[in-house]
């Protein structure tokens, strides 16, 4: 490197601006994680780069793989996850993509509950046709039932507690325990949690996978994921199927997810208050046959969330008397005024969205006849929300 006074008086102007000489006065601090945007990482010497390991974590190779700011937000998930290690992913169903390549492969068998995010699913089924995986839905209730389905090939098992739609919520620790008997590792959609009101490796769960794009965002503005592990062997497997099919975020957007996580126990806090509150009365509805909140003791799995949960969160869905057509159901969401028609949730805005749950189910039969609506429970006041659903059921009884 030529020293300053040379560069000042020989280099051209173009050059300087190319290679600056700032001279800025140290000691500033903030509050905020300063936001590195790399592709190319720098290194002082060839000797450097020449020595690095892929799986290192304390190495920086490339901005693709990682940077200052990225790295802050895995540690910081880490933590709130109770693991040791995590994997930004560009969504959550890139995280739940990434598990699979890195851990199965054409012939091995794979089990998932029947309730799982339905691009899960999608996923799963195309994997089987397309590169020969076996994938066995299951009970999501099943408990430690499913130790009868599994196989000589059998190398994953997914979990989803609750189901992000029919909200049953699993018996973990029996379905993980066997999973452990048999060498058979288990990954967990904790998004429904995120990661604050269930701690999965305290469960027994080896892999968990989260939609950050959810409360950890909290502003419907950002795609992201992330794959937490507390084992470091289980993380460079992971790791290197990440590197390996290209995955990686941006600086930017990791920036935008920090700055949501110190309020993210406040906001989920809220959702889950006006949540329960609407659910319960929501039950008192004649138009209303059930109500699938964790929370209430009618939800399938409730024990378990009792045992193992601390909080539900805004998500949770209604089931309407069988007497209301799919067409009438259509109308009574488009009604609402203060809740959006959307997919995703965990941003401030309430969200309603219509399922036809037997379409999506194929190792239980779906036990209710009529017509299934989530809701996402926003940051509104509980008023205006309540006096919406209200005005619309009327119209509908009317």
């Amino acid at each position: 490197m030529t020293d300053s006074s040379h560069s000042s008086k020989e280099r051209s102007l173009q050059t300087r601006i190319v290679h600056p000489e700032d001279k800025l006065t140290p000691g500033f601090q903030s509050f905020s994680v300063p936001v590195a945007r790399a592709s190319t990482v720098v290194f002082p010497d060839l000797a450097t780069m020449r020595a690095l390991v892929w799986h290192d974590d304390s190495q920086w190779r490339y901005g693709l793989h990682a940077t200052p700011t990225s790295l802050a937000l895995a540690q910081r998930l880490a933590v709130i996850e109770g693991g040791q290690h995590a994997l930004l992913q560009p969504s959550g169903l890139s995280a739940i993509s990434n598990v699979y390549f890195a851990l199965v492969k054409s012939g091995d068998h794979v089990l998932i509950p029947d309730n799982a995010y339905s691009p899960n699913r999608e996923h799963a089924d195309w994997l089987a046709e397309d590169f020969g995986l076996e994938v066995t839905y299951y009970d999501p209730l099943i408990g430690a039932g499913i130790e009868a389905l599994i196989q000589p090939n059998t190398k994953l098992i997914w979990l989803e507690a609750p189901g992000s739609v029919t909200m049953e919520v699993q018996d973990v620790p029996a379905i993980t325990q066997i999973a452990r008997s048999h060498q058979v590792l288990s990954a967990i959609d904790n998004t429904y949690s995120a990661g604050l009101a269930f701690k999965p490796f305290e469960h027994g769960v080896d892999i968990s996978v989260q939609a950050l794009t959810k409360y950890q965002s909290g502003g419907s503005d950002i795609l992201m994921g992330a794959i937490i592990t507390a084992d470091k062997n289980l993380h460079a497997r992971l790791k290197r199927a990440r590197m390996r099919m290209g995955l990686g975020v941006s600086s930017d957007d990791c920036s935008l997810v920090l700055r949501s996580l110190p309020s993210m126990k406040i906001r989920f806090d809220a959702h889950d208050r006006t949540a329960l509150s609407l659910a319960r009365w929501l039950k008192t509805r004649p138009e209303i046959t059930t109500v699938l909140h964790p929370a209430l003791p009618d939800c399938p799995g409730h024990m378990f969330f009792e045992r193992d949960f601390t909080g539900a969160g805004g998500l949770f869905s209604m089931v309407f008397d069988k007497r209301y057509s799919p067409a009438q159901i259509d109308t009574f969401v488009e009604a609402l005024e203060n809740f959006a028609i959307g997919w995703s949730w965990g941003g401030a805005n309430s969200l309603a969205m219509p399922y036809n749950i037997k379409s999506m189910r194929t190792a239980n039969v779906w036990p209710h006849e009529g017509v299934l609506v989530r809701l996402y429970i926003g940051l509104e006041d509980e008023a205006d929300l309540r006096a919406d659903l209200e005005r619309a059921l009327d119209g509908l009884s009317g």
